[in-house]
Formats: C-alpha cells, sequence, structure tokens
C-alpha cells in the first residue's frame, strides 16, 4: 500500500479575512484526494491561538473570540519547539508532510507564516518569504511592477500616522495627485476589506479611517473605466497562465459583498477578448508572477480600459479564494485542470521547491571556492 501524504491545511488567522479563509480550506479539505492525502486540519483563531486537537474547522466557525487572551510567545500559542518538524515528538502540532497554507491577508499570506514553516523545514503550498511579502503589500507591489516595466494605474502610498497628524495635507495631495474618483484601501489586505470608492472630497476622511482600521499603510489608487480580467498563474521557475475570466459586479465595484453575497456578479469564463489582447494578459501575469518571486500559484487581477484599451495589473494574490465559486479554481477548471488536479500539483510544485531549497549549502570554507 503506497503510504498517504499527512497534508496541513492551515486556516483562519489573525486577519479580516478569517470567515473568507474557512470556506476557503473547507473547499481544499473537500477536494482533497483522500486515497493519496490524509488531511490534517490546523486552525488559527483569530487572536493567534493553533488549534489541531478535536475539529478545528467546527471550533472556530462555532466559538466566540471576544474573550479570547491576547496572543503571546507560549506553549499554547505556536508549535512548541517548532514540532512540525519530521520526526520530533507528537504533542502540540501534529506530524504533517507538506503544509497548504489556505490563510487569507496579514499572518498567512504576507509572508509570517511562510517563515515559520522554512525554519521548521516544512515543505509548503504556495509562494516563499519574499514573493508573500512582496505582493502582499500592494504598494511595493506596483513599485516594482513599475521597476520592471509592468503596467499599473497611478497610486498613493499615504501612513496612518500621517493621515491621522497631518489630513489636510493628505487630502491635498490626494486631490492633486489623482482627483475624484479615486480607491482607498488598506495596502495589506484583499477581499475587498476596507475598500471605498471615493466619489467627493467629503467622503475621503471616512474612506481612509475606514482603511486605517486594517493596516498602517494606506493605498489611494487612480480609478479606470475598466473591465476586470483575472488570470491565474501556476508553477515555479516556469509558471503558465489559465484562461482569463472576467468580474461583472452589479454593485459600482467588486467589494466584499460582491465577491461572497451577491449571486447576481457574473464570472465570465473564458473572458470575451481578442486573441492578441488575451496573449498579452496572460504574458503580464506571468511576468509580474516572476518579478515578485512567487511560486506554487497566484491570481493576477488585471484592468483592462474601456477607453485606451490599455492593460493595467492591480494585484497579485498569492493565497487566492478557493472556494467553489473563486475564480483561480475555476480558471484552471477552463484550462484543462480540474480542481482535484490543481491540488495535486500545487502540493508537487511545493515539495519540489523544498527539494530546490535542500540544494543550498548551509556551511562555508574558504578553501572550497
Amino acid at each position: 500500500m503506497v503510504k498517504k501524504l499527512r497534508v496541513g491545511v492551515l486556516f483562519g488567522g489573525r486577519s479580516g479575512e478569517h470567515e473568507v479563509s474557512l470556506v476557503s480550506a473547507s473547499s481544499v479539505m473537500n477536494a482533497l484526494d483522500k486515497t493519496k492525502y490524509q488531511v490534517v486540519p490546523l486552525g488559527i483563531t483569530k487572536k493567534g491561538r493553533w488549534l489541531s486537537d478535536g475539529e478545528p474547522m467546527k471550533e472556530l466557525q462555532a466559538r466566540s473570540q471576544a474573550h479570547e487572551a491576547q496572543p503571546g510567545i507560549s506553549r499554547d500559542l505556536v508549535p512548541s519547539k517548532i514540532e512540525l518538524v519530521p520526526g520530533t515528538g507528537r504533542t502540540g502540532i501534529p506530524y504533517v508532510d507538506v503544509i497548504f497554507p489556505v490563510l487569507h491577508g496579514p499572518y498567512g499570506e504576507d509572508g509570517t507564516v511562510q517563515g515559520l514553516l522554512e525554519l521548521a523545514g516544512i515543505p509548503y503550498v504556495g509562494s516563499g518569504v519574499l514573493g508573500s511579502a512582496l505582493a502582499m503589500d500592494k504598494a511595493v507591489a506596483k513599485a516594482i511592477f513599475r521597476a520592471n516595466g509592468l503596467p499599473c494605474a497611478d497610486y498613493l502610498l499615504v501612513m496612518r500616522w500621517d493621515w491621522e497628524e497631518h489630513p489636510a495635507e493628505v487630502i491635498e495631495r490626494v486631490e492633486q495627485r489623482l482627483g475624484y474618483p479615486c480607491f482607498v484601501k488598506p495596502a495589506n489586505l484583499g477581499s475587498s476589506v476596507g475598500v471605498s470608492k471615493v466619489h467627493q472630497a467629503t467622503d475621503l476622511p471616512a474612506a481612509l479611517n475606514l482603511a486605517a482600521r486594517y493596516d498602517r499603510r494606506l493605498l489611494v489608487e487612480e480609478a479606470i473605466n475598466a473591465r476586470e480580467i483575472e488570470c491565474s498563474v501556476l508553477g515555479n521557475d516556469h509558471p503558465v497562465a489559465s484562461v482569463l475570466g472576467e468580474i461583472v459586479p452589479k454593485r459600482e465595484f467588486y467589494d466584499y459583498i460582491a465577491k461572497y453575497h451577491d449571486e447576481s456578479t457574473d464570472l465570465i469564463i473564458p473572458a470575451d477578448l481578442p486573441p492578441q489582447k488575451m496573449a498579452e494578459i496572460q504574458e503580464l501575469a506571468v511576468r509580474a508572477f516572476l518579478a515578485l518571486d512567487c511560486a506554487g500559484m497566484a491570481r493576477a487581477d488585471l484592468f483592462f480600459s474601456r477607453d485606451t484599451g490599455q492593460v493595467y495589473l492591480n494585484e497579485l494574490n498569492t493565497i487566492p479564494g478557493f472556494t467553489s465559486v473563486s475564480m483561480y479554481p475555476k480558471l484552471w477548471e477552463a484550462s484543462g485542470l480540474p480542481y482535484p488536479e490543481l491540488l495535486d500539483r500545487l502540493i508537487q510544485l511545493a515539495l519540489e521547491r523544498h527539494r530546490d531549497r535542500g540544494r543550498m549549502s548551509t556551511s562555508y570554507r574558504a578553501d572550497e571556492d
């Protein structure tokens, strides 16, 4: 009998996208081939407490976070002695062969958990510390896109302290640089949490205050009259792009409600675009993936201007949604790679990248040069 791989599916987390993570992780765990994998659910509460015993998913779905202790470094909160390391004791977090992080947003998609897994020496699905951190901060990602000649809309980074201490100056900078309408969002979050479309000056303070609830770095972006196009990317050193999809929300923009609660949002797959434009967008998605040093998977979100036909990169999501209606798996399914096979491929890519990291020397002797 072939030994099953023990796949730790990591979900929840200290993020405004905690609930989205639970839905994505449930889909992943249900779709993993049980003849190949033994699924090990690993939950993290909103306060940072790790759960592995019992049924972590049900506990996170049901528990109240109101009276939970604040996180700190203790055996209850993080794996004691990094117990994920193969061959060590079985107390705390159980032994796994590979981790599939399904943590959206900060403390999961931003390189923090990836750093823990690197220290533990455990293979994991998705981008490493650098790629995760770069893609998570949308302002930094845009700066890297521009440095690599990749088009993105104009933007302004506002620090929370600057907004709180100099509100009039911040408003003036936004109006001089971008004008209205514009979008305001936390630089380090996703799922449209904390995002506002601002039509006039009187709406800007509330939008910046909302974004400041979720991050210390606030992004104000130029609004473009555009179609929203998405492309899934898969691979490590030689990534490939999926067919394209288009999001057509019935609401003013693709906000949290449109993504997860409004069934009237249309997901068009494949997107109705000329072949030449489709190829251009797929190339941009792959180039962006490589520019940020991503690995495994990412969903590229782009804008196709209705006025000029210009394509703009918006962002890359290194742990995209994995719900039954999420674009990342749906685009690969339309490309000929069904959901269970996509999960197989992502696990293979995680093991491949782990082996490649193992080639690096951890010692140095001058006489060996």
